[in-house]
């Protein structure tokens, strides 16, 4: 009843309105939700050339994608709400998902990177690789916190440190440098594992972690000090200060949340990719980030929800999975999402000088 309301007041306001004020009010509405009116789009085009598009199986498939790139997605939402970014969001997957992927290979592996080593409990491993991932952000955001520097060049540096530490540690033991596979079912079954099906294709478990932790999110940036805080320091830093927020600490926890997000995506990838090399969540940060804008999280800072992150992964996913139903070529799926990015970024560019 009380959306009827709403609805009914806006509609005899738009009525009363002079031509104008229509033609903007009009333009004004395309430009906010052109994201939703983009993706029913997309979708009624690619369904209409490939009708499979929309089967069970493949919408499954869109989801399971979107649900993986979630929790990084999320995590570098944070940082772009300060005004930043995150380059080394990719590589601390990659390192998070070879560490998880190393310590939970099943016993009797041919060439187990640890061959003495005894079998792991998956969730200490989930502890570790969360703590690893918490590290790599607490170390971005003191940097960028403490010594002043843009979170574009301190995570540019740490992308390298991590990628170096990830070529190293894939040389301990027996493997060499090798792709590690051979996984213990104990974490292939926690993470691809499913207990529910639609139209007999399996919802994999993972789909529900992610589920759990967007909630999870939610709940940090809509009810709790810490969300109220960091959209604060996005907004203006100055004014957050003078309003008694530490927002030096404000920032190391937002990049510390994202790095414990990282290690969540590291450790789904793992599993779920199955086998991990130096090569593992390279670029992944880029999608991300474009999820991130597509979604609305804005560059200008403290403007982002939880929603359009959701949306602008899903959106993204949608896109590259419809480009492959249509046989696009990768090379050319790569010139697509640069525009895209490109789009998204003039599209929030013109919010932000219209609201200013």
């Amino acid at each position: 009843m009380e959306k009827n309301r709403i609805f009914r007041r806006r509609f005899t306001e738009y009525r009363e309105m002079t031509p104008e004020d229509k033609r903007r009010y009009r333009r004004e509405f395309f430009m906010n939700n052109a994201l939703y009116i983009f993706l029913v789009i997309v979708i009624v085009a690619i369904a209409i050339y490939r009708p499979r598009f929309l089967s069970p199986g493949s919408l499954i498939n869109i989801v399971s994608l979107s649900a993986a790139n979630l929790p990084i997605a999320l995590g570098i939402a944070g940082a772009i709400i300060l005004t930043g970014t995150d380059l080394s969001a990719g590589r601390a997957v990659g390192l998070c998902a070879c560490v998880a992927a190393s310590l939970l290979q099943f016993g009797g592996y041919a060439n187990k990177m640890f061959p003495n080593l005894p079998t792991i409990p998956v969730f200490a491993v989930i502890l570790l690789v969360l703590a690893i991932g918490s590290v790599i952000g607490a170390i971005n955001g003191f940097c960028t916190a403490k010594f002043n520097l843009h979170p574009f060049i301190v995570t540019l540096a740490t992308q390298l440190i991590i990628y170096g530490g990830l070529l190293m540690y894939l040389t301990l033991g027996t493997n060499n440098g090798q792709s590690i596979s051979g996984l213990d079912t104990s974490y292939t079954e926690f993470i691809n594992g499913s207990f529910l099906s639609v139209g007999g294709t399996a919802i994999p478990n993972f789909v529900w972690y992610s589920l759990i932790i967007t909630v999870i999110m939610w709940v940090i940036w809509n009810k709790t000090t810490f969300g109220k805080n960091m959209f604060a320091v996005g907004s203006n830093p100055e004014a957050a200060h003078v309003s008694g927020v530490n927002v030096s600490r404000t920032i190391i926890l937002v990049f510390t949340l994202a790095g414990a997000l990282y290690g969540v995506t590291g450790f789904i990838e793992g599993a779920r990719i199955g086998s991990n090399s130096a090569s593992t969540g390279l670029n992944y940060e880029l999608d991300a980030i474009a999820a991130c804008v597509i979604g609305g999280v804005s560059f200008v800072g403290g403007i982002g929800k939880i929603r359009g992150v959701i949306m602008g992964v899903v959106l993204l996913r949608i896109i590259f999975v419809g480009l492959t139903f249509l046989s696009v070529n990768q090379n050319m799926q790569y010139i697509i999402k640069g525009l895209i990015i490109l789009v998204a970024c003039a599209i929030d560019m013109r919010k932000y000088l219209v609201r200013k």
